[in-house]
């Protein structure tokens, strides 16, 4: 009989990170731990963590695909040998961008997009990333993620430009909000945590100009930058699948095509590798 060829694929972020355990391309077992960014852990603790993700394994991977947030170029050798020692196997590892272009596109052009609390997005030639407009982060840029987002609607808010009502039912006054952006750590969480009361009242006209004012920057200042019109544009993220509808019209608005949208990049990463 022949032998199962067993591999493990992690999508990571800062907060958790997915795994998922194949035989012979098929997900057999899928478990969570903690996140992984190898800039802001240092190796004991990352190397803690991995350990965690093989006891959960019922078998041992021969081969680790990890596509993860803070993966740089730099620090690919340290991730691969701390991921080869710890699961005692081959590990080929790349940055969440890859993760959700392969995810994605599979082996076909096309350009990816991640739209969660923050926003990236690359062109991607079917293997590999080929060009990469800077996100900036949520101070100067991220257009399209949940901190952007959070950023107009609480400029919106604070300025009264909301209906009187929303002004109320969303909790906060200035000073409160000025607490929790200027003074408080991890302003993008808070900022992009807004998106559950903007999508519970997406249908006021106003609101629903700001979620696609976000998406309309996004293009503008990132997606047009490829100059690519010709390839549709896929996006995986929380905010990309919570506000599929406004971004689809956004980006048919800005001369763009719309591809595949989903929530997570897992199942896309594993069926990469298959085909």
């Amino acid at each position: 009989m022949e032998e199962q060829r067993v591999t493990l694929v992690a999508d990571s972020g800062s907060t958790k990170t997915d795994w998922a355990l194949c035989c012979d391309g098929e997900i057999d077992t899928i478990v969570e731990t903690e996140g992984i960014n190898p800039v802001h852990q240092s190796q004991s603790e990352i190397s803690a963590i991995l350990s965690s993700a093989r006891s959960m394994m019922p078998s041992p991977p021969q081969k680790v695909w990890f596509y993860g947030a803070g993966c740089r170029d730099d620090l690919l050798p340290t991730m691969r040998q701390l991921i080869g020692e710890t699961f005692e196997s081959e590990a080929e590892v790349g940055s969440d961008l890859l993760g959700a272009a392969r995810s994605l596109c599979g082996h076909r052009e096309g350009i990816a997009c991640i739209l969660g609390t923050g926003s990236n997005s690359c062109l991607y030639d079917g293997e590999k990333i080929v060009a990469n407009v800077s996100p900036l982060g949520y101070i100067l840029g991220d257009e399209g993620s949940g901190a952007a987002l959070g950023r107009l609607f609480l400029r919106a808010l604070l300025r009264g430009e909301l209906p009187e009502e929303m002004v109320e039912g969303f909790g906060l006054n200035a000073s409160q909000v000025i607490e929790r952006v200027y003074r408080q750590p991890q302003a993008n969480r808070f900022l992009a945590s807004t998106s559950l009361y903007i999508r519970a009242h997406a249908r006021e006209p106003r609101l629903r100009e700001i979620i696609k004012q976000n998406f309309r920057d996004f293009f503008r200042h990132c997606i047009a930058r490829y100059s690519r019109a010709d390839l549709p544009v896929n996006a995986v993220g929380s905010i990309a699948s919570a506000y599929e509808d406004e971004l689809r019209e956004t980006a048919e608005e800005e001369g763009f095509t719309i591809g595949t949208i989903v929530k997570k990049p897992l199942e896309g990463m594993v069926r990469f590798l298959r085909n």
